[in-house]
């Protein structure tokens, strides 16, 4: 409870009082310094008035100290927090989101909201954040930026400045998140269709695929035959791939950070799993092996390799986006639609279901932790069955037209 204390003047006259906030020991078992503020009644208020609102006062002081709001951490502000958030962060987030956070951190976040104090940080300065993103605010002498960032760019970067104010509390140091998204106003979102190759387009693909390399052969059958995402195709080693039972074990993925050499790390959430391959994959891996041994015998010392199956010249691990830019130029040659590589993914997951596996199967095969993800792709499947009862239609409306046709036929002749 408060301490609360009235300050007399000369003639007896309770004008001021002293609210103390305790709060603990220190290591040698001796009291810290309490917090302290002064509370002057204004004037013309009653006596009943005057002791009403100074326990108002020292309620208020008493939940300030407890969420960290009064002292030490009263002063702390944005800038110096996030440096604090980066590091509890390191060793948490994924290497390539941690550089995107900080990047924001430091070019976006820092500058625009980085001198306020946590404890004074409130909604209206975020949605102030939110319309700078979108373009309705901009610093004085800045230069007009007329590109306009997407709905789902400027969610990603506000959800950094969320994060950071969820750990603050987490911490203690504010009460609640300014940031939460019932108390902003968002740009509206528009719900991105999920892309994917059709049967027909995937059948295409696979056989204008038989003349490119035999690494890019594998890597695209696998990916729609595995639903691996990228990183993890090309963290891929042989070693990883059961020949015997047609299985491969998917427990790393490949990444490049900007200025470093490709490193991997565990897949996305931790996710090591075990997927089932047909024997056509099996295959492909095995003449791809045998090609990559040729190599290493005619490299010799120059070879540096390390049972990769998707390698640059020389053996070493291939650059994660190398696939990505191969695919757009394999599009392009062979005049087939534009799709992402990630887009094979999506396809392996839909045939999956419309072949009626089950969606937790799926979820497991694809490593999502989140079922609502793998649900995701249910609606590619009742666009497809709409279109199948749009055609089903079609052939009935032309059937029953020929029908008419012929029994109008049929009683003219009987007429005639």
């Amino acid at each position: 409870m408060p301490n609360i204390t009235p300050r007399k003047n000369k003639n007896g006259e309770i004008t001021s009082y002293t609210i103390r906030v305790y709060h603990g020991y220190d290591s040698n078992g001796k009291r810290l310094k309490p917090y302290t503020m002064s509370y002057k009644p204004a004037q013309g208020m009653t006596s009943k008035q005057i002791e009403k609102e100074v326990q108002r006062q020292a309620m208020l002081f008493e939940e300030q100290c407890r969420n960290g709001q009064i002292g030490a951490n009263r002063n702390i502000k944005l800038a110096d927090f996030c440096n604090m958030y980066l590091d509890i962060k390191k060793d948490i987030l994924a290497p390539r989101t941690y550089e995107f956070y900080k990047n924001e951190i430091d070019k976006l976040i820092i500058p625009l909201l980085g001198h306020i104090k946590l404890s004074e940080l409130r909604p209206a300065h975020v949605q102030q954040f939110v319309q700078y993103l979108q373009g309705d605010i901009r610093k004085k002498n800045e230069e007009q930026d007329n590109t306009k960032l997407s709905p789902s760019t400027i969610k990603r970067k506000v959800a950094i400045l969320q994060s950071i104010l969820k750990q603050a509390v987490k911490l203690g140091l504010i009460q609640s998140n300014p940031a939460n998204a019932d108390r902003l106003t968002m740009p509206k979102m528009i719900t991105q269709k999920v892309e994917i190759f059709t049967k027909q387009e995937a059948a295409e693909m696979l056989s204008c695929l038989e003349s490119e390399p035999l690494q890019y052969q594998t890597i695209v059958q696998l990916a729609i035959m595995s639903g691996a995402r990228l990183g993890e195709l090309v963290g891929l080693k042989f070693s990883d791939v059961d020949f015997i039972n047609h299985k491969i074990t998917i427990e790393r993925s490949a990444y490049k950070l900007k200025g470093q050499p490709v490193m991997t790390k565990a897949p996305k959430d931790n996710d090591i799993r075990v997927v089932t391959i047909n024997e056509s994959c099996i295959e492909l891996i095995r003449l791809l092996k045998a090609e990559k041994e040729r190599e290493r015998l005619r490299l010799g010392t120059a070879w540096k390799g390390d049972e990769w199956l998707f390698t640059q010249w020389d053996g070493s691990i291939m650059y994660p986006q190398t696939p990505s830019q191969w695919f757009n130029k394999f599009l392009d040659r062979n005049g087939l639609k534009h799709r992402k590589f990630h887009a094979l993914r999506h396809t392996s997951a839909t045939l999956l279901l419309y072949g009626g596996v089950n969606v937790k199967q799926v979820q497991g095969r694809l490593g999502h932790s989140d079922l609502k993800v793998t649900n995701q792709y249910l609606h590619c499947i009742a666009e497809a069955d709409e279109a199948a009862a749009n055609v089903l239609q079609d052939m009935l409306i032309i059937h029953n037209k020929r029908s008419d046709e012929q029994a109008e036929q049929q009683l003219m002749q009987k007429i005639g």
